[in-house]
């Protein structure tokens, strides 16, 4: 997909972080906008913000992790513009600490938004992407976490490996059924977005009753101080994303600086060693998501 101007993105996640600037990149390229987010006081800013600059923008509070909210957004994308070329499943959020101390509502949470929702954002959006038969594509947020397995996020690390057997299913299936619809796996690493302060979108009933332990806590300030690090913004991850999409291109890795990290873990697959520490090699940066 080359062609941007008067096609229809529909983005969850879109009222921060990456997916504000998937927003800004595709108003600039004349695209008509489709933006999703459980967090409604910061969707309504985003949408005002993109139609002050002269962008067709439409906001629908949505639960990713509900199926059928997708539904619903599915349907006021087509009620609003009649179509939609391309996707972005990128709402994510995230829980850290040692894996045995993660509760229900953890593991609940987390698989809810970043798994479910993108399998409910391909099962709603795919076919009638399909069913147009023109130029289309998808975009599923993972993130380096979904190569890796650093210490203390197995939550996250469990939810975006999930994500990217997922799509990258999702490219062998698409190629069987034909079609002009292709997919690109983005997987960043540390990107000063409001990763760190996903837990503010988490629902009551999801909330926990214990308080944070040691490992949840360290994890919780490692984080933070990671993400305010990056060295790569939102906006320069939006245009890299994008020119994948143009290039057809599957794999989408922001940070390079990380390719011996997922190296080192492959060599030790096939050479049936014991998992090293990711962190060991001292990488450019270390993994996480939006």
């Amino acid at each position: 997909m080359d062609q941007f101007e008067g096609k229809v993105a529909v983005i969850t996640g879109g009222g921060s972080g990456f997916g504000r600037e998937f927003a800004v990149k595709g108003a600039s390229l004349g695209m008509k906008l489709v933006l999703a987010d459980v967090d409604a006081n910061a969707l309504a800013q985003t949408v005002d913000m993109l139609r002050a600059s002269g962008a067709e923008a439409i906001g629908v509070p949505t639960d990713v992790s509900d199926a059928r909210a997708v539904d619903a957004l599915a349907q006021a994308t087509l009620d609003a513009f009649g179509a939609a070329h391309l996707l972005f499943n990128n709402a994510g959020v995230g829980a850290g600490g040692f894996v045995w101390e993660n509760s229900a509502n953890d593991w609940q949470w987390v698989f809810g938004v970043n798994v479910m929702g993108v399998a409910n954002g391909l099962r709603a959006f795919v076919p009638l992407m399909l069913r147009q038969n023109e130029p289309a594509h998808i975009v599923n947020t993972a993130s380096v976490a979904g190569l890796l397995a650093a210490p203390a996020m197995g939550v996250y690390n469990a939810s975006k490996h999930a994500v990217v057997g997922l799509t990258e299913t999702l490219h062998h299936d698409l190629a069987i059924a034909g079609g002009p619809v292709g997919c690109s796996l983005l997987c960043p690493a540390f990107v000063p977005t409001g990763i760190a302060d996903a837990e503010r979108t988490r629902p009551g009933k999801l909330r926990n009753e214990a308080p944070l332990t040691a490992s949840q806590k360290l994890a919780g300030r490692q984080l933070a101080k990671a993400v305010q690090g990056g060295r790569l913004s939102a906006r320069e991850v939006a245009e890299i994303t994008f020119d994948a999409i143009r290039e057809r291109r599957f794999y989408v890795i922001t940070h390079p600086g990380i390719m011996a990290s997922v190296q080192l873990r492959l060599d030790d697959i096939a050479q049936l060693r014991n998992p090293t520490d990711p962190m060991s090699l001292k990488p450019e940066v270390k993994p996480v998501s939006q």
